[in-house]
C-alpha cells in the first residue's frame, strides 16, 4: 500500500472536513469526525492543521477558490451578458451536482454571523476576502459593470436560498429566472 504524502493527507482532510462542515457547521462539527472520515488520529490531523478553526478556513478558501474556478472556465472568451449566462449555468449546475459546496457557502457565512457576535473577526476577514476575490472575479467577467455584478451576485444569493430551502425547479418562485 502506497504512503500518502503530507499535502495528499491534507488534501484528503479538506474534502472530509468540506462534508463535515456543510452538514453539521462550524460548531456543529468535530475534529473527531473529520479524523474517523479521513482515517487518521485526532493528534495526526492537528500535526496538519494547528486546529479546528484552520481547517474550516482552509475549507472556506477552498470552497471560494473553487467558486472562482467554475466562472472562470464558464466565462473564459466571453463578455458581458454572455459570460454572466455562462457563469450563472455554470454555478447552478454545480449546486446542483454538488449539493455540499452550496452547503458550505451557507455554514461559512453563519460561521462568520456566530464568530463575529462572540467577538472573533478571524472568520468575517477571512470569508470576506474570499468574497472580495469573487466579486472582482466577477467583475472582470462582465467588464467591470458594477451593477450587473451587484444584479449577478444578488440573484446568485437568491438562488442559494431557494435550492436550500428545497424549492424544485417548478415552483413558481423561480419564475423571475
Amino acid at each position: 500500500m502506497v504512503r500518502m504524502s503530507a499535502e495528499e493527507r491534507r488534501e484528503s482532510v479538506i474534502r472530509a472536513a468540506t462534508t463535515e462542515f456543510a452538514r453539521g457547521g462550524y460548531h456543529g462539527t468535530s475534529t473527531e469526525a473529520i479524523a474517523k472520515r479521513v482515517g487518521v488520529s485526532q493528534p495526526y490531523l492537528f500535526r496538519l492543521f494547528p486546529g479546528k478553526k484552520a481547517i474550516f478556513l482552509a475549507v472556506a478558501q477552498r470552497c471560494v477558490d473553487d467558486t472562482i474556478r467554475t466562472f472562470e472556465k464558464a466565462a473564459e472568451g466571453l463578455e458581458g451578458e454572455e459570460a454572466l449566462h455562462a457563469m450563472g449555468e455554470a454555478y447552478t449546475k454545480v449546486i446542483a451536482e454538488q449539493p455540499e459546496r452550496l452547503m458550505m457557502q451557507m455554514q461559512m457565512y453563519l460561521a462568520v454571523a456566530a464568530a463575529e457576535a462572540e467577538g472573533d473577526s478571524e472568520f468575517g476577514e477571512a470569508v470576506r476576502a474570499g468574497w472580495t476575490r469573487l466579486w472582482d472575479t466577477i467583475l472582470l467577467s462582465l467588464g467591470a459593470d458594477v451593477e450587473q455584478t451587484t444584479t449577478f451576485m444578488a440573484h446568485g444569493m437568491l438562488i442559494n436560498c431557494l435550492v436550500a430551502m428545497g424549492f424544485p425547479r417548478d415552483h413558481r418562485v423561480w419564475e423571475g429566472f
